[in-house]
């Protein structure tokens, strides 16, 4: 029973892994920036969204790309000050 969850996550994984790089993006950044959202989608939901909603999947990519764009922007603010 272990074991089938390990692989059906890993299964997971690699669906985003797979649909993000398509939308210009990796899985760390895009789970790193949904995260700094606070957008809670599981990713047994991310992958199923990938895999049977391509276009909600690019919204959601757009807008992690968004939290991580404005995060760096105020980081290199604060440095130069």
């Amino acid at each position: 029973r272990k074991n089938k969850k390990r692989e059906q996550r890993s299964l997971a994984i690699l669906r985003i892994n797979a649909a993000a790089r398509l939308n210009g993006i990796t899985y760390g950044k895009l789970i790193h920036g949904l995260k700094l959202s606070d957008v809670t989608l599981d990713r047994k939901s991310l992958a199923n969204i990938a895999v049977n909603d391509p276009d909600t999947f690019k919204e959601i990519v757009d807008f992690a790309k968004s939290s991580l764009s404005w995060i760096n922007e105020n980081l290199a603010f604060i440095q130069l000050n």
